[in-house]
């Protein structure tokens, strides 16, 4: 069982960028997922989540009005669309899954995790 994210790469400032996270060897139906980042030197901070379901959603206060996240569980993929965007949103960003807990910007709540994709805003 496995996350996998895709979608990062190099923007300048203002630009956008889809991250997709995918799951292998496990459906995502019952999974709360949520999206992390780590910028050098700094702790992992809680970026967006959403529910199983999708009905609920939330995001940090930097993000929010400029990134949306959503899921197609037929698919087995959630997506984090990123507009606006800046230099300080330059990190790894990590997909993450939870099957108890619920969708929550705590790190510590999620059972699997992904590799990471890198996110460079940069002119």
């Amino acid at each position: 069982s496995q996350l996998v994210e895709s979608g990062g790469g190099l923007v300048q400032p203002g630009g956008s960028l889809r991250l997709s996270c995918a799951a292998s060897g496990f459906t995502l139906d019952y999974y709360a997922i949520g999206w992390f980042r780590q910028a050098p030197g700094k702790e992992r901070e809680g970026v967006s989540c959403i529910s199983d379901s999708g009905g609920f959603t939330d995001y940090a206060d930097s993000v929010k009005g400029r990134f949306a996240i959503s899921r197609d569980n037929a698919r087995n993929m959630v997506y984090l669309q990123m507009n606006n965007l800046k230099p300080e949103d330059t990190a790894v960003y990590y997909c993450a899954a939870d099957f108890a807990t619920g969708a929550t910007l705590i790190p510590e709540s999620y059972d699997y995790w992904g590799q990471g994709t890198q996110v460079t805003v940069s002119s």
